[in-house]
């Protein structure tokens, strides 16, 4: 798969799994997850999805300053419906790192590793999601406002001609150029601007 270099240099989030280690899916339970898993989930590569992966990112090293986050030991709840808007974008992402899902993730065995009901929606928040961390009930709302980074002045005009008759290939691609910029400089670049993700206790 040829992507984007860009997408190497995000930081990835590294997580333990419980189960992948009982398992034996993965030495020591331990998971590293990249931005380019985010992208092959979700089937490209946009400001919703970095706001996603960085939610989620900073979200976990707030409830856990200290150690390595747990995947299958934080719920994760939007303020949205799953159906609204991003939301369930949003939501897939969360749940690739986290393993948090509704009603369809794994049952468990002998009442260990179960990760249903794990993500729920329509939640009363001052945020876009709440991550709880299940062992402590720490809790943080994080929200992410993407807009603080525009693009290329010209994206929209460019994704209208491509989305016309017979755009011509040098067209599509200074368009997904100009798109991947956008995002890059999101993931790269402003990954730590005040505002751009926000992190409160909950």
């Amino acid at each position: 798969m040829r992507y984007p270099t860009f997408f190497d240099q995000v930081r990835g989030i590294t997580m333990y799994d419980p189960l992948a280690r009982f398992l034996g899916a993965a030495e020591g339970g331990i998971l590293d997850f990249r931005y380019v898993d985010a992208v092959k989930s979700a089937g490209h590569s946009c400001p919703t999805v970095a706001g996603a992966w960085l939610m989620t990112a900073k979200g976990l090293e707030a409830l856990y300053p200290r150690d390595i986050p747990e995947r299958g030991g934080v719920r994760a709840e939007f303020s949205q419906d799953r159906t609204s808007g991003v939301t369930g974008v949003i939501a897939n992402i969360v749940s690739l790192v986290t393993g948090a899902t509704h009603d369809t993730g794994f049952k468990g065995i002998a009442g260990r590793f179960d990760r249903r009901n794990l993500l729920a929606f329509n939640a009363p928040l001052p945020a876009e999601i709440r991550f709880t961390r299940l062992g402590t009930g720490a809790a943080v709302v994080v929200s992410a406002n993407p807009a603080q980074v525009p693009g290329d002045p010209r994206l929209r005009e460019l994704m209208a001609a491509c989305l016309g008759d017979d755009p011509s290939d040098e067209m599509e691609r200074e368009f997904a150029q100009a798109w991947q910029e956008r995002v890059r400089a999101i993931l790269i670049d402003h990954a730590d601007d005040a505002g751009l993700i926000t992190v409160a206790a909950a």
